[in-house]
């Protein structure tokens, strides 16, 4: 899995290290998301999250050749026991191209999940985007080493 050490820094919940934080960069996946232990076994929580981050490594933005996840753009994933999803992002830019559209991409890729129901998408910029939320992979792709 992918580490995210903005992720991994929120309180731990729901059996499998899923949690909630105010901010993410690509990390350890599985600390990406929260997930109401009443109704979502820990197992179907893994399998979301790991198709969520999946999801989110579909979407790039346009002008930089990595995806969104990867760049550290997703801060916060939450599952709740409805499986609605609910996606903390920001943008690079307050003043990006795409501002408008980008939420919708990520509405409809996460939304294709298998078992995810409603998906709401927040565009936040507290904290502002910076390269240092860029993982690795990331900071390869774009030769920033």
């Amino acid at each position: 899995m992918d580490d995210n050490p903005y992720l991994a820094d929120a309180p731990k919940t729901a059996g499998n290290g899923a949690a909630d934080s105010d901010a993410a960069t690509p990390g350890d996946a599985p600390a990406n998301a929260h997930a109401d232990a009443v109704s979502l076994p820990p197992e179907e929580v893994e399998r979301l999250t790991d198709d969520i981050i999946a999801a989110l490594k579909s979407v790039y933005d346009p002008e930089i050749p990595v995806d969104i996840y990867e760049l550290g753009l997703i801060y916060r994933v939450d599952i709740d026991e409805n499986r609605l999803v609910t996606v903390d992002m920001t943008l690079t830019a307050p003043a990006c191209p795409v501002a408008g559209e980008m939420p919708v991409w990520v509405e409809n890729a996460v939304g294709a999940v298998t078992g995810v129901g409603d998906v709401r998408v927040n565009m936040v910029f507290d904290p502002p985007w910076d390269p240092s939320r860029m993982s690795d992979e990331a900071r390869v792709a774009l030769n920033m080493f």
